[in-house]
């Protein structure tokens, strides 16, 4: 076996970590229904501007990333994400939505949303905070 550091691993390489660890969480917990949610904001040429990628399983879903242009914000977008991405969840049989915002990014529109702060790190990165956030369904 060859282990060696990698500052910029292959996606490829990233996606068999993360179907690994998937398989060992459904061998685990005996839970079967993980399917990815995503929906994606494109331009006219079908260019991906920004959108939101997450998945649900075990009755929950989670929000890995959301990103909307900021020419774009403040307009509606996210929230339009949000929501539907709500409403995927709520139709796969979820119970709640979990995420992981940064003090400097979103935390203040999550709240608004109904999410409430369940977890914190502080100082990560330095000079700010990491957050875990919860909404129930």
């Amino acid at each position: 076996m060859d282990v060696r550091l990698e500052h910029e691993p292959s996606p490829e390489d990233i996606r068999v970590l993360e179907e690994l660890i998937f398989a060992f969480n459904e061998a685990a917990t005996g839970i079967r229904d993980g399917k990815l949610l995503t929906l994606f904001m494109r331009d006219r040429n079908g260019r991906v501007l920004g959108g939101l990628y997450g998945w649900t399983w075990g009755a929950t879903c989670y929000v890995r990333y959301l990103y909307v242009p900021p020419e774009l914000r403040k307009q509606g977008h996210g929230s339009d994400l949000m929501r539907r991405m709500e409403e995927e969840a709520k139709a796969r049989g979820c119970r709640q939505i979990a995420l992981e915002t940064h003090t400097f990014q979103a935390p203040e529109f999550y709240r608004r949303l109904g999410f409430d702060v369940v977890g914190r790190i502080d100082g990560y990165p330095t000079g700010h905070h990491s957050l875990t956030m919860r909404k129930r369904l």
